[in-house]
């Protein structure tokens, strides 16, 4: 059995969640929440490396990316 638990929030806040949420449970609207804050964090991380990084420090970041890669790969086969 699930256990489920309570949240206290204002009822504006949950006027406007449940508009949002629509036809989703509350477990799957806050889990699509979570998903899209991290994704949306992990692309501003990128964009601030981008920022600091050069071209040439991106090319020698995939490959050594895909070196790792393929060794653990083959390393497991």
């Amino acid at each position: 059995m699930v256990r489920t638990t309570t949240v206290s929030i204002s009822n504006a806040v949950k006027q406007i969640l449940e508009r949002e949420k629509g036809n989703m449970s509350w477990d799957e609207f806050l889990l699509m929440l979570v998903n899209e804050y991290k994704r949306k964090k992990r692309e501003e991380e990128i964009k601030d490396l981008r920022k600091i990084l050069t071209e040439e420090d991106v090319r020698e970041i995939e490959k050594s990316h895909k070196e790792v890669h393929e060794e653990f790969r083959l390393r497991y086969l």
